[in-house]
């Protein structure tokens, strides 16, 4: 069986805190492991194995000329929800990299955005044991009112480290 990885150690733990702190703990600890995702001011609402929820409140930092989410934001949303999610399951002895990030924009988003990715057991494992591979996350984003503006594609791959 391939080997874990720290990552997962760590938000395993974090996620024995109480509720209340989990979210907070998870945002806290991945800005400081990816500064850009604490620029940016992504909130990670949940995190495990299997599923990732981030969010990112619609404020001028991240607006674009209409004053919704900018369209790269998005994109770092889903980056960000995918790329956690598969760096729970590779082991230390591999590195996960983003292969094709696909965005169709179907309509205007409105307010804050939520992101959702999961993984299903099959790709868990297959993360686990190959040596190297590829995956599609699936992943939805949602506006504040609960509507999908953008239809995502997020292309996850894995190789050994180099040495």
């Amino acid at each position: 069986m391939a080997g874990t990885n720290k990552l997962s150690g760590i938000v395993d733990k974090i996620n024995t805190l109480p509720e209340f702190a989990r979210s907070r703990a998870l945002t806290l600890f991945f800005g400081k492991v990816v500064p850009f995702t604490g620029t940016a001011g992504i909130r990670i609402e949940s995190l495990d194995h299997d599923r990732c929820v981030i969010r990112l409140v619609n404020k001028r930092r991240v607006q674009n000329h209409i004053g919704g989410v900018h369209a790269v934001a998005s994109l770092l949303l889903a980056e960000s929800a995918t790329g956690f999610l598969v760096g729970m399951n590779v082991s230390d002895d591999k590195v996960p990299v983003i292969k094709t990030a696909q965005a169709e924009y179907t309509r205007r988003a409105k307010g804050d955005m939520t992101v959702e990715a999961y993984l299903t057991a099959e790709q868990r494992e297959r993360i686990r044991m190959e040596d190297k591979g590829e995956v599609t996350v699936p992943v939805t984003i949602r506006d504040s009112e609960g509507k999908e503006p953008i239809e995502l594609a997020m292309i996850w791959a894995w190789t050994p480290k180099r040495r």
